[in-house]
């Protein structure tokens, strides 16, 4: 299931207020896509399409997919959206597909929080990939220990959004029994409503990751550092031989 920031409805339309356009950890994985000279692609967890959009506007075949629909009824409604083809899902189910390029951007991968769950989708992603085509995704170091910021003082938000008035939001840490770390957000809108979200998230080690895409049938090409979080970041480009 969804966080409710991404598969409540009144979450799911404010999320691009608070997250803006995300050009800078969005620009290197279009730059990737330029490397490779990939003309399909994939988005795994495409949210409310920032990423999708943006690779069809340059010209990409593009297929969004996420587990929550009121993210996709978000991207649907934008300009441009019907240049991509938006499935309501996961990669253990998807159409017939041969792309040169997958995607798993915002740190997708630490919501599987199995390895079960996790080998499953590199294994969908896999059989979407044409022979020679590349998955690229980023995952946490966990040894930066990202969720010790991630507080009330951190990350208090307040924004006036369109169509919503103001709206302040934060994150509280709930639980963190490593690998695994549980937060809630909490939304407070100018009607008095107040909407929270909670998640957990698995913080891969490299190895885990490593591991994983042998076992899935993937060569690992390279591992990056992420341009706008250096140094706290992996960017794996793994391969389908």
């Amino acid at each position: 299931m969804a966080d409710a920031v991404f598969g409540e409805p009144r979450l799911a339309a404010i999320y691009d207020a608070f997250e803006g356009e995300r050009r800078v950890d969005l620009d290197h994985y279009l730059a990737i896509a330029d490397e490779f000279g990939a003309r399909s692609l994939l988005d795994v967890g495409c949210g409310t399409g920032i990423l999708a959009r943006r690779a069809a506007e340059q010209g990409m075949e593009v297929t969004g997919v996420d587990p929550a629909g009121a993210s996709l009824e978000v991207a649907r409604a934008k300009p441009g959206a019907e240049k991509v083809r938006w499935l309501h899902g996961d990669a253990t189910g998807l159409p017939k597909l041969q792309v040169d390029l997958a995607t798993m951007t915002a740190n997708v991968a630490h919501v599987f929080l199995t390895g079960e769950d996790w080998a499953a989708t590199l294994r969908g992603v896999h059989a979407a990939l044409r022979p020679g085509g590349q998955l690229v995704f980023e995952v946490r170091d966990p040894a930066r220990r990202a969720w010790e910021r991630w507080t009330r003082e951190n990350t208090y938000q307040s924004l006036d959004v369109p169509g919503s008035g103001r709206v302040e939001t934060w994150w509280d840490l709930t639980e963190v029994n490593v690998p695994l770390v549980s937060y809630r957000r909490t939304y407070v809108f100018a009607d008095g409503a107040t909407v929270t979200s909670d998640s957990t998230r698995r913080f891969w080690t490299r190895a885990e990751i490593e591991d994983s895409l042998r076992a899935a049938g993937y060569a690992l090409d390279e591992v990056r550092g992420a341009p706008d979080r250096p140094g706290r970041e992996w960017v794996f480009i793994a391969r389908k031989p």
